[in-house]
């Protein structure tokens, strides 16, 4: 479990592949800490450390993961948000995030504005993608408010989010434009709200 509260980039210095796995080498500031067999987010994807080096550690990604997340497109140098499991007696600073990415979604637009930045994105619509205006959302790992959740338009919606200037400084949001993909994850009680909905509510009518 993680709160979307990014504790470092990662850069990535290697990317092998066996088979339909993928493995990837990152740089840290965190890596030195870290241990065989940790759980740590990379742009909001859960991963298992499977080995470390000097100053690097090394993680996998199987087809399942490629095919749901962004991870796939990363390519040796890109920059990604790491986090470690959060502690039990720890703030809860962000919202409970599971590392585990729903979809990914499109950056549409980009916003500049006096001290802030407004970033706009759409993604395939289905029910258990809840969205409220203010409510949480994780993008690339980054627990973020919703801004404008739109009602969805035949298989797309979309929403925005407003990044305040420490978090576009101390994330990879400062390197995203518009047509990037980005991991989404939509709050974990409002899925399971939907999902009670859809099996109990034709039940009841």
């Amino acid at each position: 479990m993680f709160t979307g509260i990014i504790e470092a980039f990662g850069q990535i210095t290697a990317i092998e592949r066996t088979g339909s796995n993928v493995h990837f080498t990152v740089a840290s500031p965190i890596s030195h800490e870290l241990k065989i067999d940790q759980s740590v987010a990379h742009n909001g994807v859960c991963l298992t450390v499977v080995a470390l080096g000097e100053g690097t550690h090394q993680v996998t990604a199987i087809d399942e993961t490629l095919q749901r997340s962004n991870l796939g497109q990363l390519h040796v140098g890109d920059l990604v948000n790491l986090e470690r499991a959060m502690r039990a007696n720890a703030r809860l600073d962000g919202h409970l995030v599971q590392g585990h990415v729903d979809v990914t979604g499109i950056c549409t637009e980009v916003q500049t504005l006096d001290g802030s930045w407004v970033f706009s994105f759409e993604y395939p619509f289905q029910p258990e993608y809840l969205l409220v205006d203010k409510g949480s959302i994780c993008v690339n790992g980054v627990s973020l408010t919703v801004v404008k959740p739109s009602i969805a338009e035949g298989d797309v919606a979309h929403f925005s989010v407003a990044i305040i200037p420490f978090t576009f400084e101390n994330t990879n949001f400062k390197h995203l434009k518009k047509g990037d993909s980005v991991n989404l994850e939509f709050d974990v009680i409002g899925k399971y709200v939907a999902r009670h909905l859809a099996l109990y509510m034709p039940l009841g009518s």
